[in-house]
């Protein structure tokens, strides 16, 4: 389906530089705790490695992220090489970091993935890996909205333009047969792009009547006396879809494969572990949360969300495929090209030395 040079314009200066209405990624910030694993003794390092730059964001669909730092899994599997963390606050400046050399592995949502690959000819980064799925809600306020055909006429926020829940949304309302013009918002409904970090206080205000918003945003807004319409998770096969998986450098996978199979082994290794553990995960990512962002969640917002979540190593390569086609649909991407988008070769062996199945990458893998 052809879009506007307009829009395409758009999404491509989105995949290149950092977005500007989002508040500065903390880009280099190092986060360290007490309760990090120390280096073994007698540990070497990984390929040879002084370090492996890995990123993420401070939201609690970044959970393995959080919890494999706060714990220290990824320092473990890593020995003498120092697992180094910066926290983005969005995905193309995490993307701009990957491609400038700045980072070499990261925590992130579809449709930077998918931006980033397509803008770079399929050349910069691989999806190596599962993370999270879920955690995405349409929050309304019940005195305006009491079903779904009220959302006709109202004014609802998504994060940024052309990111994944903007992409979700628009293609939810034209399955309710309505018309929205995907850049300027503007149609049966009115698409709002706001920062997570001030609709809050915009909903709080009364200039928003909703928003589609991943977690904790969302339950920060139920906190603000907002009501779910609608959990995404719904919305799709077996209730699953991808919020977070976790991508790599294509030239640091290709020069230090027995890095990323570490990085791999210990998201692998968290993810377990935080399923055994599920309060003391929560706790962890809480406390890993308050050292990136400078503010632990309340548990009236860390409780929903935290429970809305599901860590996952299978990166749901089919949902990652479905949402490119949306955002296609809603006229913000050209038709994409994902073939070697994925590389799960890593991950499976990993998942193989535990006896554990292999997981799929929809046909879109690396040759």
């Amino acid at each position: 389906m052809p879009a506007t040079t307009a829009l395409r314009r758009t999404l491509a200066v989105m995949a290149a530089l950092p977005l500007l209405t989002l508040a500065a990624c903390g880009y280099g910030s190092q986060a360290e705790d007490e309760d990090t694993a120390k280096v073994a003794a007698g540990a070497e390092k990984i390929d040879g490695l002084d370090s492996v730059r890995i990123g993420y964001f401070g939201n609690v669909t970044h959970a393995t992220a959080l919890v494999g730092n706060q714990k220290g899994f990824f320092q473990k599997a890593l020995g003498a090489t120092e697992a180094k963390y910066a926290t983005f606050n969005a995905g193309p400046s995490e993307i701009e970091a990957l491609n400038s050399g700045s980072i070499d592995i990261g925590w992130i949502g579809p449709s930077p993935s998918i931006n980033g690959y397509t803008k770079s000819g399929g050349k910069n980064l691989r999806i190596i890996g599962g993370s999270a799925s879920g955690g995405v809600k349409l929050v309304v306020n019940p005195e305006k909205i009491k079903s779904v055909k009220d959302v006709k006429g109202k004014r609802i926020a998504t994060p940024q333009l052309g990111n994944t829940q903007d992409v979700a949304f628009l293609n939810w309302v034209a399955e309710q047969g309505w018309k929205v013009d995907a850049q300027s918002g503007k149609g049966d409904v009115t698409v709002v792009r706001s920062d997570n970090k001030v609709t809050p206080d915009a909903y709080k205000a009364g200039s928003l009547d909703g928003a589609w918003v991943p977690e904790p945003t969302a339950s920060k807004l139920v906190a603000e006396g907002g009501k779910v319409l609608l959990d995404e998770s719904t919305l799709w096969p077996d209730e699953k879809f991808v919020i977070t998986n976790i991508i790599v450098s294509q030239k640091f996978l290709e020069e230090h494969p027995k890095a990323v199979e570490a990085v791999l082994k210990a998201s692998v290794e968290t993810n377990k572990w935080i399923k055994a553990n599920p309060d003391e995960a929560k706790a962890a990512a809480n406390r890993q949360l308050e050292k990136d962002t400078g503010k632990a969640l309340p548990a009236e917002v860390l409780d929903p969300a935290w429970q809305s979540i599901e860590v996952t190593d299978d990166p749901l390569a089919a949902t990652l495929d479905a949402q490119a086609e949306h955002a296609v649909k809603a006229g913000l991407l050209d038709e994409p090209d994902l073939q070697g988008i994925y590389d799960l070769r890593p991950l499976n062996k990993v998942l193989g030395a535990e006896g554990r199945p292999a997981v799929d990458d929809a046909g879109l893998g690396a040759k």
